[in-house]
Protein backbone atom coordinates (compact mmCIF):
# COMPACT_ATOMS: atom_id res chain seq x y z
CA UNK A 1 0.00 0.00 0.00
CA UNK A 2 1.27 3.65 -0.67
CA UNK A 3 2.43 5.31 2.05
CA UNK A 4 2.46 8.51 0.00
CA UNK A 5 -0.12 10.47 -0.54
CA UNK A 6 -0.13 13.08 -3.46
CA UNK A 7 -3.00 15.90 -3.20
CA UNK A 8 -4.32 17.28 -6.59
CA UNK A 9 -6.78 19.16 -8.31
CA UNK A 10 -8.12 18.65 -12.16
CA UNK A 11 -6.22 17.09 -14.39
CA UNK A 12 -7.54 19.13 -17.33
CA UNK A 13 -6.78 22.79 -16.27
CA UNK A 14 -4.72 22.65 -13.19
CA UNK A 15 -0.80 22.53 -14.68
CA UNK A 16 0.49 22.86 -10.89
CA UNK A 17 -1.08 19.53 -10.08
CA UNK A 18 0.94 18.43 -13.53
CA UNK A 19 4.00 19.63 -12.36
CA UNK A 20 3.92 17.62 -8.63
CA UNK A 21 2.21 14.28 -10.26
CA UNK A 22 5.31 13.78 -12.77
CA UNK A 23 7.71 14.97 -10.24
CA UNK A 24 6.34 12.15 -8.02
CA UNK A 25 6.46 9.53 -11.34
CA UNK A 26 9.69 10.93 -12.14
CA UNK A 27 11.05 10.20 -8.43
CA UNK A 28 9.63 6.32 -8.69
CA UNK A 29 7.59 7.38 -5.55
CA UNK A 30 4.32 4.90 -4.86
CA UNK A 31 1.73 7.31 -3.93
CA UNK A 32 -2.08 7.47 -4.15
CA UNK A 33 -4.01 10.38 -5.87
CA UNK A 34 -6.19 12.58 -3.74
CA UNK A 35 -8.34 14.64 -6.12
CA UNK A 36 -10.15 17.82 -5.24
CA UNK A 37 -12.96 18.68 -7.83
CA UNK A 38 -12.55 21.69 -9.48
CA UNK A 39 -15.92 23.04 -8.32
CA UNK A 40 -14.05 23.29 -4.65
CA UNK A 41 -14.16 27.01 -4.19
CA UNK A 42 -10.12 27.10 -3.22
CA UNK A 43 -9.36 25.17 -5.83
CA UNK A 44 -11.26 26.94 -8.24
CA UNK A 45 -9.46 30.01 -7.47
CA UNK A 46 -5.97 28.56 -7.98
CA UNK A 47 -6.29 27.37 -10.61
CA UNK A 48 -7.96 31.10 -12.29
CA UNK A 49 -5.08 32.64 -10.42
CA UNK A 50 -7.66 34.18 -8.20
CA UNK A 51 -5.32 32.88 -5.04
CA UNK A 52 -2.45 34.51 -3.45
CA UNK A 53 -0.99 31.05 -2.77
CA UNK A 54 -0.67 27.36 -4.78
CA UNK A 55 -1.71 24.63 -2.21
CA UNK A 56 -1.99 22.21 -4.94
CA UNK A 57 -0.49 19.51 -5.27
CA UNK A 58 0.07 18.87 -1.65
CA UNK A 59 2.57 15.71 -0.71
CA UNK A 60 2.02 13.45 2.15
CA UNK A 61 4.92 11.90 3.14
CA UNK A 62 6.11 9.38 5.98
CA UNK A 63 3.76 11.98 8.20
CA UNK A 64 5.53 15.16 6.37
CA UNK A 65 3.42 17.47 4.44
CA UNK A 66 5.18 19.33 1.27
CA UNK A 67 2.99 21.83 -0.77
CA UNK A 68 4.82 24.17 -3.13
CA UNK A 69 6.46 22.87 -6.37
CA UNK A 70 9.95 23.63 -5.75
CA UNK A 71 9.71 22.40 -2.08
CA UNK A 72 8.49 18.92 -3.15
CA UNK A 73 10.89 18.53 -5.93
CA UNK A 74 13.73 19.32 -2.93
CA UNK A 75 12.15 17.04 -0.84
CA UNK A 76 11.63 13.80 -3.34
CA UNK A 77 15.47 14.36 -4.69
CA UNK A 78 16.30 13.67 -1.11
CA UNK A 79 14.17 10.66 -0.27
CA UNK A 80 14.96 9.46 -4.10
CA UNK A 81 18.75 10.96 -4.46
CA UNK A 82 19.11 8.21 -7.38
CA UNK A 83 15.91 9.66 -9.28
CA UNK A 84 17.86 12.08 -11.16
CA UNK A 85 15.76 15.21 -10.59
CA UNK A 86 18.74 16.84 -10.17
CA UNK A 87 21.40 16.26 -12.07
CA UNK A 88 24.41 14.78 -10.39
CA UNK A 89 26.86 17.85 -11.81
CA UNK A 90 27.42 20.98 -9.32
CA UNK A 91 27.33 23.24 -12.36
CA UNK A 92 24.17 21.76 -13.90
CA UNK A 93 22.12 21.11 -10.82
CA UNK A 94 22.73 24.88 -10.01
CA UNK A 95 21.35 25.69 -14.06
CA UNK A 96 18.48 23.00 -13.40
CA UNK A 97 17.30 24.87 -10.16
CA UNK A 98 17.44 28.31 -12.05
CA UNK A 99 15.47 27.61 -14.88
CA UNK A 100 12.68 25.09 -12.73
CA UNK A 101 12.68 28.39 -10.36
CA UNK A 102 11.85 30.64 -13.77
CA UNK A 103 8.85 28.75 -14.25
CA UNK A 104 8.26 28.47 -10.53
CA UNK A 105 8.01 32.45 -10.17
CA UNK A 106 7.46 33.88 -13.92
CA UNK A 107 5.91 33.83 -17.09
CA UNK A 108 2.59 35.40 -15.41
CA UNK A 109 1.57 36.21 -18.80
CA UNK A 110 1.79 33.74 -20.18
CA UNK A 111 -0.77 31.67 -17.68
CA UNK A 112 -3.15 34.52 -18.37
CA UNK A 113 -3.18 34.43 -21.50
CA UNK A 114 -3.23 30.74 -22.10
CA UNK A 115 -4.72 28.70 -19.38
CA UNK A 116 -4.21 24.97 -19.14
CA UNK A 117 -6.76 23.19 -20.68
CA UNK A 118 -6.07 19.55 -22.01
CA UNK A 119 -9.33 19.15 -24.25
CA UNK A 120 -9.69 21.92 -26.29
CA UNK A 121 -7.41 23.45 -29.33
CA UNK A 122 -7.89 26.67 -30.50
CA UNK A 123 -6.49 26.83 -33.86
CA UNK A 124 -4.70 29.94 -35.48
CA UNK A 125 -5.27 31.38 -31.48
CA UNK A 126 -3.65 35.01 -31.56
CA UNK A 127 -1.01 34.90 -28.66
CA UNK A 128 -0.97 38.97 -27.52
CA UNK A 129 2.15 40.39 -27.15
CA UNK A 130 3.43 40.30 -23.49
CA UNK A 131 2.64 36.42 -23.52
CA UNK A 132 4.91 36.16 -26.88
CA UNK A 133 7.64 37.77 -24.40
CA UNK A 134 7.32 34.80 -22.60
CA UNK A 135 7.19 32.32 -24.93
CA UNK A 136 10.16 33.48 -26.65
CA UNK A 137 12.25 33.41 -22.73
CA UNK A 138 10.77 29.77 -22.62
CA UNK A 139 12.31 28.86 -26.16
CA UNK A 140 15.74 30.19 -25.37
CA UNK A 141 15.83 28.33 -22.76
CA UNK A 142 14.85 25.30 -23.99
CA UNK A 143 17.44 25.71 -26.97
CA UNK A 144 20.10 26.72 -24.55
CA UNK A 145 19.52 23.67 -22.57
CA UNK A 146 19.30 21.16 -25.54
CA UNK A 147 22.90 22.50 -27.26
CA UNK A 148 24.61 22.21 -23.78
CA UNK A 149 23.52 19.51 -22.60
CA UNK A 150 22.51 17.75 -25.69
CA UNK A 151 18.41 16.58 -25.51
CA UNK A 152 16.75 15.09 -25.52
CA UNK A 153 15.40 16.38 -22.08
CA UNK A 154 16.68 19.47 -20.76
CA UNK A 155 19.59 17.84 -19.08
CA UNK A 156 20.39 15.11 -20.73
CA UNK A 157 19.67 12.01 -20.98
CA UNK A 158 17.78 11.62 -17.77
CA UNK A 159 14.30 13.54 -17.00
CA UNK A 160 14.64 16.30 -14.14
CA UNK A 161 12.98 18.43 -12.35
CA UNK A 162 12.77 20.84 -14.95
CA UNK A 163 11.05 18.85 -17.54
CA UNK A 164 7.88 18.53 -14.90
CA UNK A 165 8.25 22.26 -14.76
CA UNK A 166 8.08 23.00 -18.61
CA UNK A 167 5.80 20.03 -19.38
CA UNK A 168 2.66 21.77 -18.72
CA UNK A 169 4.15 24.19 -21.00
CA UNK A 170 4.06 22.21 -23.79
CA UNK A 171 0.62 21.40 -23.64
CA UNK A 172 -0.12 25.03 -23.54
CA UNK A 173 1.59 25.24 -26.66
CA UNK A 174 -0.37 22.42 -28.45
CA UNK A 175 -4.06 23.62 -26.67
CA UNK A 176 -3.25 27.63 -28.41
CA UNK A 177 -1.61 26.43 -31.70
CA UNK A 178 2.05 27.97 -30.59
CA UNK A 179 4.56 27.75 -33.32
CA UNK A 180 7.63 27.05 -31.87
CA UNK A 181 11.09 27.62 -32.94
CA UNK A 182 12.48 24.85 -34.63
CA UNK A 183 15.40 24.32 -32.31
CA UNK A 184 13.79 24.42 -29.15
CA UNK A 185 10.44 22.12 -30.78
CA UNK A 186 12.06 18.61 -30.81
CA UNK A 187 11.66 19.00 -26.97
CA UNK A 188 7.49 19.39 -27.36
CA UNK A 189 7.52 15.86 -28.84
CA UNK A 190 9.62 14.56 -26.46
CA UNK A 191 7.46 15.53 -23.78
CA UNK A 192 4.30 14.60 -25.68
CA UNK A 193 5.74 11.16 -25.95
CA UNK A 194 5.93 10.42 -22.50
CA UNK A 195 3.58 8.24 -21.55
CA UNK A 196 2.96 9.37 -17.59
CA UNK A 197 1.44 12.41 -20.07
CA UNK A 198 -0.54 10.37 -22.36
CA UNK A 199 -1.64 8.81 -19.05
CA UNK A 200 -2.75 12.34 -17.55
CA UNK A 201 -4.08 13.65 -20.73
CA UNK A 202 -6.66 10.22 -20.88
CA UNK A 203 -8.13 11.11 -17.51
CA UNK A 204 -8.33 15.11 -18.36
CA UNK A 205 -10.12 14.12 -21.04
CA UNK A 206 -12.97 12.22 -18.85
CA UNK A 207 -13.27 15.22 -16.89
CA UNK A 208 -16.65 16.76 -17.08
CA UNK A 209 -16.10 20.90 -18.21
CA UNK A 210 -16.47 22.61 -14.85
CA UNK A 211 -14.73 25.67 -15.47
CA UNK A 212 -17.00 27.67 -18.11
CA UNK A 213 -14.00 30.51 -17.84
CA UNK A 214 -11.42 28.23 -19.41
CA UNK A 215 -14.24 26.36 -22.15
CA UNK A 216 -14.71 29.92 -23.68
CA UNK A 217 -14.22 30.61 -27.39
CA UNK A 218 -10.99 32.55 -27.26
Amino acid sequence: MAKATLTISSKNYSSWSLRGWLLAKFAGLDFKEVVIPPDDADARKEILLLSPSILVPCLTHDGIKVWDTLAIAEYLNEVKPKSGLLPADRAARAHCRAVAGEMHSGFANLRSALPMNLKRVFKGHKVWARARADIERIETIWRECLAQYGGPWLFGKQRTMADAMYAPVVTRFVTYDVKIDRKAAPYCTTILAMPELKEWTAAARLEPDEIDELDMEF
